[in-house]
């Protein structure tokens, strides 16, 4: 199988110096029936900048796994609605082998970190 092409260089300044992402930490979760697909109801401790909700395809680990998990989250993306629920943050992941597509495990740091840090 063919590996996709990278896509095109870009500046520090153009991509990633426009994001604000930060580390939190899931505080609290549940199934939210109202998305188009399986999802879960997140809500997020991003320290002095707040809690936050995002709903988010987390849903090959249990409930108990993501509680108290740190992740990594874009807190300046547009809120979007997602069934009946305004996602506030995009809480980064990557896809689960053999998963459904969009089925995701979210990006964590090796170590406990302070909450609300910035990723660079």
């Amino acid at each position: 199988m063919m590996a996709t092409e990278l896509k095109e260089t870009v500046t520090y300044e153009e991509t990633l110096g426009q994001l604000d992402i930060r580390l939190g930490r899931v505080v609290g979760v549940a199934l939210e029936p109202s998305a188009p697909k399986p999802a879960y109801r997140l809500t997020v401790d991003f320290g002095k900048y707040g809690r936050r909700v995002s709903v988010g395809r987390f849903t090959q680990h249990t409930l108990e796994e993501l509680l108290g998990q740190q992740v990594v989250g874009v807190l300046n993306f547009e809120a979007r609605q997602v069934g009946e629920v305004m996602s506030e943050v995009l809480i980064l992941g990557v896809q689960v082998p053999g998963a459904a597509s969009g089925e995701a495990t979210f990006l964590t740091p090796e170590r406990d970190a302070k909450l609300g840090s910035k990723v660079f």
